[in-house]
């Protein structure tokens, strides 16, 4: 009952890149001071069912990266916040910006960096192959590790709990 109290509350879905939104692997090609990076097809539908049935979606990251500006443009997220090290005085101000409170969001995270945003959200979710503490604290944890499906899990919950899922299914023809 409290996961759905929670749940109904939510309005924006806060996302960590290294180890949510991709499997924490980074890459540097040879010659390129670019990082890469690969983030998962059903992870990208996710946020873009969230954003369609109202929730604003955006990434809190400590790192700066081409990738991830690029693979949140392409997804149309409402929000960038890179270089957030540590990330709660990026969190705090964001909720400004957005004009939510901290129980109005969800955050989705795998590491020690994360847990001073997650510990104020209505709604953490540790993914699958988080760090055990974490796993212990949040709310709801994944079956699926960051960047393999976490994000889309975490969708799917939330748009089921706040009574979107038939829409959803609508959308698609499913029904």
């Amino acid at each position: 009952m409290e996961q759905l109290n929670a749940a109904q509350k939510i309005k924006v879905v806060i996302l960590d890149v290294d180890g949510v939104l991709t499997d924490g692997r980074i890459g540097y090609g040879h010659g390129s001071e670019h990082e890469s990076k690969s983030f998962y097809v059903k992870d990208g539908l996710g946020i873009a069912m969230l954003r369609r049935y109202g929730l604003q979606v955006g990434i809190l990251t400590g790192r700066i990266c081409l990738a991830n500006r690029r693979r949140c443009e392409e997804l149309r997220m409402d929000f960038i916040q890179e270089n957030s090290n540590p990330k709660l005085p990026a969190f705090l101000a964001l909720l400004s910006e957005l004009r939510v409170t901290a129980e109005e969001c969800m955050y989705l995270g795998d590491d020690f960096v994360d847990w001073p945003v997650m510990r104020r959200v209505g709604v953490s979710v540790a993914v699958g192959d988080a760090v055990p503490e974490l796993q212990e604290r949040a709310m709801l944890t994944t079956k699926a590790c960051g960047g393999q499906g976490a994000i889309r899990e975490a969708a799917e919950w939330l748009l089921k709990q706040q009574g979107k899922w038939e829409q959803v299914l609508s959308f698609y023809e499913l029904q």
